[in-house]
């Protein structure tokens, strides 16, 4: 898990806000304190990473609403809610919109250091390929019209003879290029190539 990804802790009780403060940093865990979801929204940027632990009430804007502010955005952060007495019908319609977990107050400190770090891998396997996807992309944008041509016949499982036929060449061209885009792509094999491409939707639904 990358050590860049921080906690986001909303939550209108100062007390609150620094138990969690405490138990994150014995935990090594990074986090940064707001004291409502508008003191929130202000402070992140949209492409902000990591995670958030929201209280389920607070005042002015609740944890619903915060959650429901953050896609509305395009942000994808996990969220979890936090929750007292009765308001697990609340947790229950956030977690159908989209949270990542909730958590009952009072909580218990190894609960909540869990969810929290199960949530921070998430977001860091999420990064994670969205910049494979980027980066994929990026290099199927170096090919030529040709050598892409010639990488959807891969993906679609044809020969060199069969792609040669389609694209009225030889099959020796066909090998040049297929030479040339597995370079281009970095690409060691070619179910690695095949894999890298549906990995960013081309020539099929993603993986």
């Amino acid at each position: 898990m990358s050590n860049d990804l921080i906690v986001h802790v909303v939550d209108d009780d100062i007390a609150v806000r620094r138990s969690l403060a405490f138990l994150f940093a014995t935990a090594g865990i990074p986090a940064r304190l707001h004291e409502s979801a508008l003191a929130f929204l202000d402070a992140a940027p949209d492409d902000a990473f990591g995670c958030i632990l929201t209280d389920i009430r607070m005042p002015g804007m609740d944890g619903l609403e915060l959650q429901r502010r953050l896609r509305q955005r395009g942000n994808t952060m996990p969220v979890i809610v936090m929750t007292g007495h009765g308001d697990v019908p609340l947790a229950v319609t956030a977690m159908k919109e989209g949270a990542a977990d909730f958590i009952e107050k009072p909580f218990d400190d190894d609960a909540i250091i869990d969810a929290v770090r199960a949530a921070l891998e998430r977001q860091s396997q999420d990064r994670d390929r969205k910049e494979a996807v980027e980066a994929v992309a990026q290099r199927v944008g170096s090919l030529s019209e040709r050598e892409h041509q010639v990488l959807l016949g891969l993906i679609e499982g044809h020969s060199n003879k069969v792609i040669a036929q389609n694209l009225s060449i030889s099959p020796r061209t066909v090998e040049i290029y297929r030479a040339n885009l597995m370079t281009k792509m970095q690409a060691s094999s070619l179910s690695k190539l095949v894999r890298m491409a549906l990995t960013a939707g081309i020539g099929s639904d993603p993986v």
